[in-house]
């Protein structure tokens, strides 16, 4: 039998291990994008508490935004790779048009559409590690009465189920396009917001600056 692509199993081992540590970017593509993934999510994550500050100047909450889009925007970009490299080892689309907007796929006659694509499944793997890891702590905490630490585990027990969950279908849904049963596509977010040309709030700011939008 051949060995699967990738395992959830070792993408799960991944992400709770960056957690814990640091970690030089892996040689091989895919999990160099995996790994890159995960730290813009705990990027991403960091930066969203720090956005629900009360305390502190509108400047502050104004620069947390602005990286909150740009690391969003770098974590859907890793997604895309990921799912490039996977649909391109599967043999579901070539390599040269792996990179395009909407490359041919080779998915066998009969074999379904999945709506997700393993990409996604991985980045949801993602935030679940940061949950599971955000929660454990919050389990753990001696500073707060027992209601909470119970609480805690219990929300953290519901959040592994949903990791287990989530990593078998990650598998089921490799499996089955590895034997022809299924197929996935590079479903391209075309993030506008991060994008002066099609921002519309951008675009009039642009229109509005001085010396632009007069005759010539």
């Amino acid at each position: 039998m051949t060995a699967p692509i990738l395992r959830a199993a070792d993408v799960v081992a991944l992400q709770d291990r960056l957690l814990a540590a640091a970690a030089p970017k892996p040689d091989q593509p895919l999990w160099h994008w995996v790994q890159t993934n995960h730290e813009f999510n705990a990027r991403l994550w960091a930066e969203e508490d720090l956005a629900r500050r009360t305390q502190v100047a509108d400047a502050e909450i104004a620069a947390n935004k602005r990286a909150i889009d740009g690391f969003n925007q770098a974590r859907n970009d890793a997604t895309e790779r990921v799912d490039e490299i996977l649909l391109v080892a599967l043999g579901l689309v070539d390599a040269e048009a792996a990179r395009g907007d909407a490359p041919a796929s080779r998915a066998a006659a009969g074999a379904r559409l999945n709506s997700e694509t393993a990409g996604s499944m991985i980045d949801r793997l993602s935030i679940l590690a940061l949950k599971v890891h955000a929660m454990r702590a919050q389990a753990a905490r001696q500073d707060v009465a027992e209601d909470h630490r119970a609480a805690s585990r219990a929300r953290l027990e519901r959040l592994e189920e949903q990791r287990s969950d989530l990593a078998g279908c990650l598998d089921a849904l490799l499996a089955d396009a590895a034997a022809g049963r299924a197929y996935f596509k590079v479903y391209r977010q075309f993030k506008m917001y991060n994008d002066a040309r099609f921002n519309p709030a951008l675009v009039a700011e642009q229109a509005a600056a001085p010396g632009r939008g007069r005759a010539g």
